[in-house]
């Protein structure tokens, strides 16, 4: 088994990983996991960790990378042969959620880079992330009201951070219950709150 792990192509070998990181997340701090643990996890030494990482950042980096690609392709796959922005938007959040539910590590491993006081590469990786989501939506809202779909004096940036802040909000109440099963529920009934505020008449 051991000697198959080696035969993996070095892309293959980084997505272990990233992987590996996330597994562990799950349970520990961010700033615990240490590529020692990483090496541990996945059955290599240190050293061979690092033959496909330089350091810890890169690997911090590699798993903001996935993450950023990974949201995008569920969100892509979501909205595909949709064409109406107010849906798109419903369909995103959806995703986004969905997609917290499968990877819980995932906001606990960006929410630990957001709140370091230093201004490292991978703070600034995950703040990229997160204001081209933000971009993404602004660009939803602004079909919207040009559709008369929602409010006409609506400030999309603003409704924009009120829609990542609400995602959030759920994310963090799950984190402190310790149980991701409930944040599809709550979610569906947060969004249609949402919606109503930024001027979509329900059917």
């Amino acid at each position: 088994m051991a000697l198959a792990k080696t035969r993996l192509r070095a892309g293959e070998r980084q997505l272990e990983i990233v992987r590996a990181v996330l597994a562990l997340a799950a349970g520990n701090s961010p700033d615990a996991i240490t590529t020692q643990a990483i090496a541990e996890h996945m059955g290599l030494t240190q050293g061979a960790v690092f033959r496909h990482f330089p350091t810890r950042e890169a690997i911090w980096l590699a798993v903001v990378d996935w993450l950023e690609e990974s949201l995008s392709e569920a969100i892509a796959a979501a909205i595909a042969e949709i064409y109406d922005p107010v849906e798109r938007l419903q369909r995103t959040f959806e995703a986004h959620i969905a997609f917290i539910v499968q990877y819980p590590s995932a906001p606990r491993l960006m929410f630990n880079e957001l709140q370091k006081p230093a201004d490292s590469l991978v703070k600034q990786r995950v703040c990229s992330l997160l204001q081209h989501y933000r971009t993404r939506l602004i660009a939803l809202l602004t079909q919207a009201k040009a559709q008369n779909q929602v409010t006409a004096d609506l400030d999309e940036a603003a409704a924009a951070t009120l829609f990542i802040g609400a995602i959030q909000g759920l994310v963090m109440q799950t984190l402190l219950a310790g149980d991701p099963a409930h944040l599809q529920p709550v979610a569906g009934r947060l969004l249609p709150l949402y919606l109503r505020g930024i001027g979509v008449r329900q059917p």
